[in-house]
């Protein structure tokens, strides 16, 4: 009885040890690389490189744990341009180190470079792209840890039409992520018996919106509502004001960023943004990686998807200690994990979205984003 009680003994031991290491089919010197993708370059540049900065975090942290093997993190850049991201998207499948992708940030490049992933059975985790068609494709490869437009937009609406606002003028993008936001927003307005008076596309990178805005003051409308990035929307709030349309413009988290608040200046105050979420600065799982990210990036604002993309990636570095390098064992894994980081506890449905579907609302306040209340 002893002698079996010895051999149970070593046994949880073993079993223990393993759970804490690397998974004996990653060979030990191993350099496995966790792909980033996203705009590095370009307008939104600066989102993307803070998606960078979490990235860098976790897997400098996976590093100083593990002696095993070392991740490396291979950051490209899209440009936010869908053609760039099928570029970057073959580059990655043809590396045979790559064990996942985090990316990218836009809908229109996430969706069509999610099908060369889907090719080559290579997971995709995305942390910040909301339009529902990403997981409606049936490919059982992709993933996100952000919400939803329809969650977020909904939302926006309920919000607004609460507060006693009852027309308004919606601008986007044309994108999927602009466009599909601002659908989600009217059509949740509409159904609360809120008025749209108008529905109007802009173009990426269009630097003038005074004769559209000319046109929306004569509506006389309570806000604008705008689905789509910080770059078009923050210039769009700033030439309202100037042409006397004083009401607030409201948007997603495309414009949820201190970049916003720099190009429309104090034009932005009163201006709101749902961001999905809790405010990181009140999760307590948060406030070890905030201090972490200034000390190690001093000169540069946190961008909203910055703490997902740090949960993302190691949500990939996750699977790859448990499971190893099989690229279906990791996308199983990742399927039914239970991973409970700094934005909260990450699972996710049948679709491979998120489960946890939180939003928040902001306004700019005295030149900074604050809760709304």
């Amino acid at each position: 009885m002893r002698k079996i009680l010895c051999f149970v003994l070593i046994s949880l031991v073993c079993v223990s040890f393993v759970s804490c290491g690397v998974k004996k089919d990653v060979k030990e010197g191993k350099v496995v690389k966790v792909a980033l993708v996203c705009p590095l370059t370009g307008d939104i540049a600066a989102m993307g490189q803070g998606m960078k900065n979490g990235a860098t975090l976790a897997i400098e942290e996976a590093n100083q744990t593990l002696k095993e093997i070392k991740f490396e993190l291979l950051a490209l850049d899209d440009r936010a341009d869908p053609k760039e991201a099928v570029n970057a998207a073959n580059q990655i499948v043809s590396d045979k180190d790559v064990c996942g992708v985090v990316g990218h940030l836009n809908s229109g490049c996430s969706i069509p470079a999610s099908a060369v992933y889907n090719r080559h059975n290579l997971v995709m985790v995305s942390p910040a792209s909301t339009n529902p068609k990403l997981t409606q494709q049936g490919f059982t490869n992709v993933f996100r840890t952000c919400t939803t437009d329809d969650v977020q937009g909904s939302f926006a609406a309920d919000f607004v039409y609460k507060k006693e606002i009852k027309g308004v003028a919606i601008i986007h993008d044309k994108t999927p992520y602009g466009q599909g936001l601002a659908e989600e927003f009217q059509k949740t307005f509409q159904n609360l018996r809120g008025k749209v008076l108008c529905f109007e596309g802009i173009s990426l990178g269009d630097r003038d919106f005074k004769a559209l805005l000319i046109k929306i003051k004569g509506l006389n409308p309570q806000i604008i509502y705008f689905g789509g990035m910080y770059q078009e929307g923050g210039l769009i709030s700033k030439q309202a004001k100037e042409l006397g349309l004083n009401v607030p413009l409201v948007g997603g988290d495309g414009i949820y960023t201190g970049e916003y608040i720099k190009i429309a200046g104090k034009s932005s105050e009163g201006d709101m943004a749902t961001m999905i979420g809790s405010p990181p600065d009140k999760l307590p799982k948060a406030k070890d990686f905030i201090e972490k990210y200034k000390t190690k990036f001093p000169d540069m604002d946190m961008q909203p998807y910055d703490p997902y993309t740090y949960d993302t990636t190691n949500i990939i570095i996750e699977a790859v200690k448990n499971i190893g390098q099989d690229k279906g064992k990791i996308i199983d894994y990742i399927k039914n994990i239970k991973y409970d980081g700094i934005i909260g506890e990450t699972r996710f449905d049948e679709k491979g979205d998120t489960l946890n579907k939180e939003i928040t609302c902001y306004s700019v306040k005295d030149g900074k984003w604050q809760i709304s209340e």
